[in-house]
């Protein structure tokens, strides 16, 4: 799970983004074409006309008309979209793989802008500002006791490039105000969000998206770990909704060899692309693990796809989303956009992985509810297969089509009662505010410590587990907290190295009790 759950200046929200991009691969492209002599167009161009001149009271058309083209891609596929005018920057943002800003997480600390993290080599950073600062004032605009909201933050901090803003900053672990002006600067939206050596031997990657930056971001660190003697990989693609197809396919042929299939498109016309691996493939032979879960999709899946049927690594992690569609990006002259199905994938073996969506919109977006119900998520026997979707890897191997990838070895959720629910919990806002408070009483101490000793300080002091306990109850946590103590407390010291160390350092700390990689390690 990517656990970066901070607000980021000008940037797109997570939901915002997921419910864009998590639709099959993205293919960009031009305007549509149009036909001028449809009836339909001109009968809904004349309908939005009386609507402006004749009806009784004022409409903004603009929303019906945002409202008609919803409606009616919902009507062709779940993952037909359309992005209106107001969503599109945010949109590109994310999937270009950068903005413009000044380079901070942040949260609002007691109505005050809290700086959590300065992004390292950021504007911010550069400029001096770092963990635990209050920024008080951005340019002549007050930001504390404003009670404003976070696009409002937004709007203040954000800029053109190479612009400055004059920050006037409170440092509480000093007691100092300072006057700072940061230049703002293009920010590295990372779709990668580590690429680090478990052991001796044993790579990891963890992929968050499929961005334009992506593959790139892949190779830097495919190519580091590489360098330090990597001979097995694991790839992590859990929770990861998709994007660009472009990455999936090139990251894919990293593992294949040359002219093995990577992914097979077909359009309405019945016109197929098929996708082959090339020969500059760096690592073809190499152990190779993927990890999936029931939130990866699309792009993630053809990956999976690709390695599975070609035999090349072992799928690990519970069954995938199931999205088996490919779209195109298409604007539509005025600053929005649709992206429109357009053709579906096939796995190398031939399969199609895309779940049904004919019994309509709301039965599709519950079935990951369905999985929970019927015990999938637990317990791999609980997986629904039909003889008759089966084929066969190119060794040999049954494989299923019909709804998502089945992995090769099965994990099912923390199988012990309310361990998911603690682990989900560990994972909220509720819970990292409240280590930025703690860690604020006493910044100077914690920040000179090195991992191990604050994991060893957090795990062994009581009143880190007794407070927060207090706190969680207060909050209305009604449940035994004490017979999940050790389960919190593992990811209580995760939450204070997130907050405290490097992105490496967190991984490291939470990869420990990942039953994922215990599945590696006993191969």
């Amino acid at each position: 799970m990517n656990k970066r759950t901070y607000l980021w200046p000008v940037v797109v929200t997570g939901a915002l983004a997921a419910g864009v991009f998590l639709g099959g691969f993205i293919e960009r492209t031009t305007s549509p074409r149009t036909s001028y002599d449809d009836k339909a167009r001109i009968k809904l161009n004349k309908l939005i006309d009386l609507i402006e001149q004749e009806y009784v009271d004022n409409v903004d058309t603009d929303s019906i008309i945002d409202l008609t083209m919803n409606n009616l891609l919902e009507h062709l596929d779940p993952h037909s979209v359309y992005i209106a005018q107001s969503e599109m920057e945010e949109v590109q943002k994310s999937m270009k793989g950068s903005f413009v800003g000044i380079g901070i997480n942040y949260n609002l600390f007691n109505d005050t802008l809290a700086i959590i993290k300065a992004i390292p080599g950021g504007p911010s950073y550069k400029a001096g500002l770092r963990a635990g600062d209050r920024i008080l004032f951005a340019d002549n605009h007050k930001i504390f006791g404003n009670n404003l909201t976070n696009d409002s933050l937004v709007n203040i901090l954000k800029g053109k490039m190479d612009s400055t803003v004059k920050l006037k900053v409170y440092r509480k672990k000093d007691g100092k105000f300072l006057n700072v002006d940061v230049k703002r600067g293009e920010i590295p939206l990372k779709s990668v969000d580590v690429a680090i050596k478990i052991n001796d031997t044993l790579g990891y990657i963890k992929i968050n998206r499929f961005s334009e930056t992506t593959y790139k971001e892949f190779k830097a660190g495919l190519d580091k770990l590489q360098a330090k003697g990597m001979k097995s990989l694991v790839l992590d693609l859990r929770d990861n909704g998709g994007g660009y197809m472009e990455p999936a396919i090139q990251i894919a042929d990293e593992f294949l060899r040359k002219d093995e299939i990577v992914v097979k498109t077909i359009n309405k016309k019945g016109s197929v692309t098929l996708n082959k691996a090339t020969e500059k493939g760096s690592f073809e032979k190499g152990s190779l693990f993927l990890w999936v879960n029931e939130n990866s999709a699309s792009a993630s899946e053809i990956i999976a796809g690709a390695i599975q049927d070609n035999d090349r690594g072992i799928i690990i992690g519970r069954r995938t989303y199931g999205k088996g569609l490919v779209q195109r990006e298409m604007y539509l002259g005025d600053g929005s956009a649709v992206r429109l199905t357009t053709a579906r994938y096939y796995t190398p073996s031939g399969r199609s992985i895309q779940k049904p969506y004919t019994s309509g919109y709301e039965d599709y977006n519950n079935e990951l509810s369905h999985r929970f119900e019927s015990g999938e998520l637990y317990e791999k026997d609980s997986i629904y297969l039909s003889d008759s979707l089966q084929f066969k890897t190119k060794a040999g191997r049954i494989v299923y089509g019909g709804g998502g990838i089945v992995p090769d070895v099965f994990v099912p959720l923390k199988s012990k009662h309310g361990e998911d629910a603690i682990q989900l919990l560990m994972r909220t806002g509720l819970v990292s505010y409240y280590v930025f408070e703690e860690i604020d009483k006493e910044r100077n101490v914690l920040e000179a410590l090195d991992v191990n000793t604050l994991s060893q300080r957090v795990s062994t002091q009581p009143k880190y587990f007794n407070d927060l306990k207090k706190h969680l109850i207060a909050n209305g946590l009604s449940f035994n907290l004490d017979r999940h103590k050790n389960n919190i407390i593992f990811y209580l010291v995760a939450e204070y190295i997130n907050q405290l160390k490097t992105d490496d350092d967190y991984y490291m700390w939470i990869l420990k009790e990942d039953p994922m990689l215990k599945k590696v390690l006993n191969k």
